[in-house]
């Protein structure tokens, strides 16, 4: 893993937006989650579970910031050993802030419809995510899994964090009833729908380039955004003459900035850019600092 590399100006801008993004995490726990009976996704759903039925059948009011902080202790040594050490710091300022502010700010409902705050409180939940994600960083808990699973060991981390969020809500609702499961599904559905709105950078597009520059076009491909390309040579269906199609998988996050690139070099390409739902092999992905 690279060693730590100060940039003071934007390290700050990213502690920031952390704290700011925790501030919501907790604001939304204490308004939405706590008075709709919800559970979270990941591990602040756990620390959830955890305290309710440690004061339902053992009488005892557990800190959420205390096991909280102690759930998240394995993933932030998965973080720092195999991740990236500024983004695990980063994602551990979101962890102690949130935690902590969970405790001391007071409950304050703003309305006991529960499908109101499931849809409300994911949508929340789903903006802080993105927050931190936009600034290399991220919530905690399943999060660090997640991310070493797909880019350390080529596993789909998407799976393991919805089967960890499946057992939760069983056991929530064997212990407190499925209509607050069920609900806890919209919540994180919410927040799911948010994310994939809000940001793009891990969904993919396939483009189609079709040029007379294509030497230029594909390294200008790999210069923005570090991916490689395929030329095929293909013959056009009106004037049947025979020009070359760069093909290439990018984030979508990277569209435009391609897209502009390839205007520069060839104001008369022609670009078709389509939606990608799944790809194997080896796709870059810029490593967490």
């Amino acid at each position: 893993m690279k060693d730590l590399k100060l940039d003071p100006r934007n390290d700050l801008r990213r502690a920031v937006v952390v704290a700011f993004a925790s501030v919501l995490m907790a604001l939304n726990i204490k308004t939405f989650v706590r008075t709709g009976g919800l559970y979270p996704g990941g591990v602040t759903g756990l620390t959830v579970l955890f305290q309710r039925i440690a004061l339902q059948y053992f009488h005892v009011e557990l800190p959420f910031s205390v096991v909280n902080i102690l759930l998240n202790a394995f993933p932030v040594y998965v973080g720092f050993k195999f991740i990236g050490k500024k983004f695990t710091l980063l994602s551990c300022e979101m962890i102690v802030i949130s935690a902590v502010l969970t405790d001391l700010i007071p409950t304050h409902p703003l309305t006991y419809d529960t499908l109101l705050i499931a849809i409300f409180g994911g949508l929340i939940n789903g903006v802080v995510t993105t927050l931190c994600l936009r600034v290399n960083a991220t919530t905690g808990g399943m999060d660090f899994i997640s991310i070493y699973l797909s880019q350390k060991r080529g596993l789909d981390g998407f799976t393991i964090v919805l089967g960890f969020n499946a057992v939760v809500l069983l056991i929530a609702g064997y212990f407190f009833g499925w209509d607050k499961a069920l609900y806890s599904i919209i919540y994180q559905y919410t927040t799911t729908q948010t994310l994939r709105l809000l940001y793009r950078n891990y969904q993919q597009e396939t483009l189609f380039i079709v040029t007379d520059k294509w030497d230029e076009v594909r390294r200008a491909i790999y210069d923005t955004c570090q991916h490689g390309s395929t030329i095929w040579a293909a013959e056009g269906g009106y004037k049947e003459d025979w020009r070359n199609v760069v093909y290439s998988v990018v984030a979508r996050s990277d569209v435009k900035r391609v897209t502009n690139v390839v205007r520069t070099i060839d104001p008369g390409a022609f670009i078709n850019a389509i939606p990608t739902e799944r790809i194997t092999g080896r796709f870059y992905q810029e490593p967490k600092d």
